[in-house]
């Protein structure tokens, strides 16, 4: 690790210069030779570094959206030139050119912060060596040794000796419970920041290469800081702490404002839009409407959070416009693809009587068009049949009725209309069958 610092040994003067210039600043409120005024000199150290950052951080949020954006055809490629990994490789590029997508630009926070984070390890290791480094001379190199964070110098590791903490002014004891504290909470920022991108802040309609290999890292990365912390100086792990809450921080307020598309935050991000707009009835901010103004412009290629989002505005009465702003509308009606259709309407069920008046009226239409005017006197006469024998039968049950209450006549019996059997008897009308002679009678 010394070696590696030694490289950015060109840097340890510009970086203890702003450490100094902080620890002016709190040394006046804590005191010059406390650990408040150091620790806070490297957290500000860590947060001029981070807002410096900040266009580049951008620049990592767009290449990682560009990046899942083009798993699906990434891997279409892979599976395509399978065999040939030179091809692969060269329609890799290609697609990268026509995008405009930098697979590098995802790590270019942490390159461009890497240098300072080895010039602050060198600048804490000459000063428990008790080295002149930078603009560190010797009285300020006394009073950065002086410093203690919780009974831990700045300058002490985990894996230090009892006699390398003695000539610090500190118990062994004291400094490996502060680094374990610090490297556990440095770990475990790491893994919640990673957790969150993973949960929240991926689509997940899109299962991809890409997402395992994200995930893989989120359960890597902590453990791979947790074995290299034992070597760091408390500084360097107040440093990597910082670092780690400032990324943390800055990503979720990216997934709170800015969330990817398809993903929960950015239903969530709906969600929270779409209540904001039926309270007050518009949009508001000028990143809000442009946000609705991109998922008007998508029409049939919104997601499954983009057309319940429209879904919404169209329950509540509002209707989206090309240029992010909403109107109240008065008709309610089912939003589908970037177009609205009408309900279906269900025809009114007819009785018996008016299927039947219905259909002899297309036959009469029918045959009045062929010019067959029996056919259609025919119909009209079945017509006028039925509701004058359904009438007859009806006068025949209500005179039964009447006799049977009165007592003096039998009940009369009804006429079957085949004629083909008898009351009682069950016996069949007309000539029998003669028997066989040979029969017995």
């Amino acid at each position: 690790m010394d070696t590696i610092a030694s490289l950015f040994s060109f840097i340890t003067w510009p970086v203890s210069w702003v450490i100094v210039q902080f620890h002016k600043v709190y040394g006046a409120v804590f005191g010059p030779d406390t650990g408040w005024a150091w620790g806070l000199s490297i957290v500000s150290l860590v947060v001029l570094i981070r807002i410096c950052l900040i266009p580049l951080f951008v620049k990592q949020i767009k290449s990682t959206r560009n990046m899942q954006a083009l798993q699906p055809k990434m891997k279409a490629i892979q599976e395509r030139y399978k065999s040939d990994k030179q091809r692969q490789s060269e329609e890799m590029m290609k697609l990268y050119k026509e995008t405009g997508t930098n697979p590098l630009s995802s790590c270019l926070p942490i390159l461009a912060q890497s240098p300072f984070f080895f010039a602050l390890y060198h600048v804490l290791s000459a000063i428990a060596s008790g080295k002149e480094i930078g603009v560190i001379d010797g009285p300020l190199l006394a009073s950065a040794r002086q410093a203690h964070i919780f009974g831990a110098p700045l300058a002490a590791k985990f894996t230090d000796s009892a006699a390398e903490v003695a000539a610090l002014d500190a118990s062994l004891t004291s400094v490996r419970i502060v680094t374990a504290v610090m490297i556990v909470m440095m770990s475990a920022s790491q893994f919640f920041t990673q957790r969150q991108l993973m949960m929240k802040n991926v689509d997940l309609s899109v299962k991809t290469p890409y997402m395992q290999q994200q995930k893989m890292l989120m359960y890597i990365f902590p453990v791979i800081f947790a074995v290299m912390g034992i070597n760091f100086p408390v500084g360097v792990l107040v440093y990597w702490l910082t670092t780690n809450v400032w990324t943390m921080g800055q990503q979720m307020y990216v997934i709170n404002q800015n969330p990817t598309p398809g993903s929960k935050a950015q239903d969530s991000y709906l969600q929270r839009l779409l209540k904001s707009v039926t309270t007050h009835g518009e949009v508001r901010g000028r990143r809000r409407k442009n946000i609705v103004k991109v998922i008007v412009a998508k029409g049939g290629d919104r997601n499954e959070n983009e057309r319940r989002f429209f879904a919404g505005l169209t329950k509540a009465g509002f209707a989206a416009q090309a240029d992010g702003t909403v109107i109240k509308s008065d008709t309610i009606e089912a939003e589908s693809e970037g177009g609205a259709t009408a309900k279906r309407q269900q025809p009114k069920r007819q009785t018996k009587a008016q299927r039947q008046a219905a259909a002899a009226q297309q036959v009469v239409a029918k045959d009045a068009e062929e010019g067959s005017e029996p056919a259609a006197e025919q119909a009209t006469t079945s017509l006028e049949k039925k509701p004058q024998d359904s009438a007859k039968a009806d006068a025949e049950a209500n005179d039964e009725a009447k006799d049977q209450a009165q007592g003096d006549k039998p009940a009369r019996p009804r006429a079957n209309s085949g004629g083909s059997r008898q009351g009682k008897s069950g016996q069949r009308k007309g000539q029998q069958r003669p028997k066989h002679p040979s029969s017995k009678k």
